[in-house]
């Protein structure tokens, strides 16, 4: 029989449930698991750490729990382990895992995968001219930089595998390289085999952010069984590309095809150049179908030869940031708090003119309850609740200025507006304002470092003969406009649509698939670029050069909005309630839609 793959996610971020892992142990039939913990945000709060303690830096939530909790079953089953919890300290996780082995009587060949951390390099990477490749922005200055990391593939996780790795740690890797890696090391793909390293890479896509794949943030989620018990996905991979979706049996969740086409969309920017260190993805003639019950078969991804280069991902501080919520209850309780809040901005600028200090650079007040982070779009009732929970935000250059804040933002409890009920939470605490500094590095200037045992050896990154440009994509053609029909209503995009939202950085993207094919053409008309732009308005606020992009995905009659410096900064950069886009497909899921009376009753 052709040979098959199953390979598991176990975890999508720091934070995942524990659960994960011993449900796949027990269910899942795996050669591999994959555990995925890193972000932007993560990194940043990481190397933070790290800076205090040298000693840490990686995801002790892997070490702590799925590792020590497990290794029994991993050993038992032979199931091999890929993860990026090594964070910024891949040497230390080892460590601590080969503790946590011994006092089991436990061992394991560990591989550790690193040289993506930069920050030696910083001085010469600072005068080497580099300008942030989204916005401009100048290079940040080394003091005051948390991380610096490149992204690698799937390469150097597929040569520690060779070397007989059971286990590989790596510091920063593309989350799709988790899963990928073991595809080329199962199936020998090889570096000019582009569409099949595309489809490892969106197998890896699909599982890299666990349950999303099996129901997890699926807007039918009414049809969504057993949250308390969802089940995590597996994918069954084959040597031509094509996999299988499915999860363990008798847990929940959903695995169905609209479900594993949102998560297909999260978080893409352009589907026809999804660039990753190994090849450059087309997803745009990518179909998901139903296999069997709560299975789904992906296949038709396409590649593109890599550009050569490695992303590099910086994060560095750029002042502090103050975040309090406090409760209003009663009749008007939205105005009270809107005026409270107003007053105590007023007076802490007052209080920093007289101690000679500049005015809060920045600051925003969101009444959730309201409706506030839906801008225009917001409901006129909504602003009638009689509780909200007024949530003030400011920026300041200097950790003391926003002390004062702190100091302040209880005061209104007893002199201010009557229903202030938030004082018994603790004072809010001041952060970093944490900025991503993205940009591109010739990949020949930050070969990997595997180490597994007494070995260690270098790895290169892929140094296409032919890299990739715009020019190679073949882009499908644009669909026909609906013919006009006289019979015509308009309808919640949500009958018509699934969607998903993701963010990267400044930006967000909104997948949209349609329930059937015949309501695309309606949807595209609804949905153009100046559209969507206004109906976001307000998420564009400070943006100079806002801009909304429409690509088209026949193959699952689909289409992404990728909406551009549309989140305030985006992450820890950002004084908005939803900074990671969590919410945006369900707010664009209630724009009306005209369609044809005829498509609404079928």
């Amino acid at each position: 029989m052709a040979k098959v793959v199953r390979i598991g996610g176990a975890g999508g971020f720091l934070g995942d449930s524990s659960t994960a892992a011993p449900q796949l142990l027990r269910g899942g039939r795996l050669d591999y698991m994959i555990l995925d913990y890193l972000a932007e945000a993560t990194m940043s709060a990481l190397g933070q750490l790290k800076r205090a303690r040298p000693d840490q830096g990686y995801a002790r939530d892997f070490t702590e729990w799925v590792w020590k909790d497990n290794l029994r079953e991993f050993k038992a089953q032979g199931v091999k382990v890929v993860t990026n919890a090594g964070g910024v300290n891949p040497r230390a996780c080892r460590e601590r895992m080969e503790e946590i082995a011994a006092e089991a009587g436990l061992s394991f060949k560990i591989a550790v995968i690193e040289g993506d951390d930069l920050m030696e390099r910083l001085p010469a990477l600072a005068g080497a001219g580099y300008t942030e490749m989204f916005s401009g922005a100048s290079f940040p200055d080394p003091a005051r930089v948390f991380t610096a990391n490149a992204y690698f593939g799937g390469g150097p996780i597929a040569a520690a595998l060779a070397a007989g790795a059971e286990v590989v740690i790596t510091g920063r890797v593309v989350d799709s390289a988790l899963t990928l890696g073991p595809l080329m090391h199962e199936f020998g793909w090889t570096a000019d085999e582009h569409d099949r390293l595309s489809a490892g890479s969106l197998a890896g896509h699909v599982i890299e952010c666990g349950a999303q794949a099996t129901g997890g943030l699926f807007t039918d989620w009414e049809e969504v069984e057993d949250w308390a018990h969802i089940g995590y996905p597996v994918v069954e991979c084959h040597s031509n590309g094509d996999f299988v979706v499915m999860k363990p049996e008798g847990t929940g969740g959903l695995v169905s095809p609209a479900a594993v086409a949102e998560q297909i969309l999260y978080e893409v920017g352009d589907p026809q150049a999804y660039a990753l260190p190994d090849v450059v993805c087309d997803f745009s003639q990518v179909k998901v179908e139903t296999a069997g019950p709560q299975r789904v078969r992906v296949t038709g991804a396409k590649g593109y030869p890599p550009s050569g280069k490695l992303k590099v991902c910086i994060t560095h501080e750029d002042g502090w940031r103050f975040i309090g919520t406090m409760p209003v209850v009663g009749r008007d309780a939205a105005r009270k708090a809107q005026r409270q809040a107003e007053a105590v901005l007023i007076r802490v600028d007052e209080m920093l003119r007289d101690r000679n200090l500049p005015p809060l650079r920045d600051h925003r007040i969101e009444l959730l309850g309201t409706e506030s982070s839906y801008g225009a779009q917001a409901r006129a009732e909504a602003g009638a609740s009689r509780e909200v929970i007024c949530r003030l935000g400011a920026e300041h250059d200097s950790a003391e200025a926003l002390g004062i804040m702190a100091r302040e933002f209880d005061s209104p409890t007893t002199s201010m507006s009557v229903g202030s009920t938030g004082w018994f939470g603790g004072r809010p605490t001041i952060s970093p304002v944490a900025r991503v500094f993205s940009g591109l590095l010739p990949g020949e200037e930050a070969p990997a470092q595997v180490s597994i045992g007494a070995d260690e050896f270098a790895v290169a990154s892929p140094a296409p003969v032919e890299p990739f440009t715009q020019a190679m994509i073949d882009r499908p053609p644009s669909p026909q406009e609906p013919t006009p029909e006289a019979d015509t209503i308009k309808v919640p995009l949500i009958e018509l649509a699934w969607a998903r939202s993701g963010d990267k950085g400044d930006a967000f993207n909104i997948g949209v698939i349609a329930r059937r094919p015949e309501l695309l053409p309606w949807i595209r008309r609804g949905l153009t670029e100046t559209a969507v732009l206004a109906f976001f308005a307000h998420e564009f606020e400070g943006a100079e050069s806002p801009k909304v992009i429409r690509y088209d995905l026949p193959g699952m009659s689909a289409i992404n909005l990728h909406c551009l410096q549309a989140l305030g900064g985006g992450q820890f950069a950002s004084l908005r309630l939803d900074p990671l886009a969590k919410g945006k497909a369900q707010q664009l899921l209630d724009m009306p839609i005209e369609v044809p009376r005829r498509l609404t009753l079928q």
